[in-house]
């Protein structure tokens, strides 16, 4: 299994292509107002429509209202939502498009329990908490914490990943994929094309290594 790789926060067209052109599989708008890596929703359709194919294209929400999500759909093709607020399962099943659910590892999160009521999410994203805001933090979590057991749902490990750590978080969790934001960024929102690369050849060590081994 190959762990894929979501470069999150993209505000501009060229760290979209150079995530993609150096081998992302996704990439991330954040169309949360209060985010300092917020995205107007006529600007991240310009991006998406230079996008190569077979790239995936993921909007994430923080506890906005249904009307302003169907807003964004209206003008933005996203292939997935990404939900990082209190949204509850039925809110997330409504508007038609796949989801991921956003998990912030406080102390005792039962994994086990939010793969359950989330049952219909395409996967948990697993992010650092800190009170008060509800991802980008740059901070990471225990990630011996993640169950061994086999969740109903794939696991994709977010929270401070970085070109130095993200070796060694898959080789604990062993995720589905990888989200990165604060760890590839010159500053918010401004991607830095030599970190991604480096991010991303970490990960690609890892998946030839695993193959490697399969065999």
């Amino acid at each position: 299994m190959r762990t894929r790789i979501k470069i999150c926060g993209i505000t501009r067209l060229d760290d979209a292509l150079s995530a993609v052109n150096l081998g992302a599989d996704a990439i991330g708008f954040v169309f949360s107002p209060k985010s300092p890596r917020a995205i107007h929703a006529e600007e991240a359709q310009k991006i998406v429509a230079c996008l190569p194919p077979f790239v995936s294209v993921v909007g994430l929400f923080v506890d906005a209202e249904l009307q302003f999500i169907r807003d964004i759909l209206n003008h933005v093709q996203l292939d997935m939502l990404q939900f990082h607020g209190k949204e509850s399962p039925e809110f997330c099943d409504q508007l038609g498009l796949p989801y991921i659910k956003s998990v912030r590892m406080s102390p005792n999160q039962d994994l086990i329990k939010w793969s359950e009521q989330y049952s219909s999410a395409r996967g948990l994203l697993l992010d650092s908490y800190k009170p008060g805001m509800p991802g980008g933090t740059g901070m990471v979590f225990d990630w011996q914490t993640v169950p061994r057991e086999r969740l109903s749902c794939p696991i994709i490990l977010a929270g401070g990943l970085n070109r130095k750590n993200v070796l060694e978080a898959i080789s604990i969790v062993r995720p589905w994929s990888v989200d990165v934001s604060t760890g590839v960024e010159k500053s918010p929102g401004e991607k830095d094309a030599g970190l991604i690369a480096d991010f991303i050849m970490e990960v690609n060590s890892f998946n030839s290594f695993r193959g490697k081994n399969e065999y």
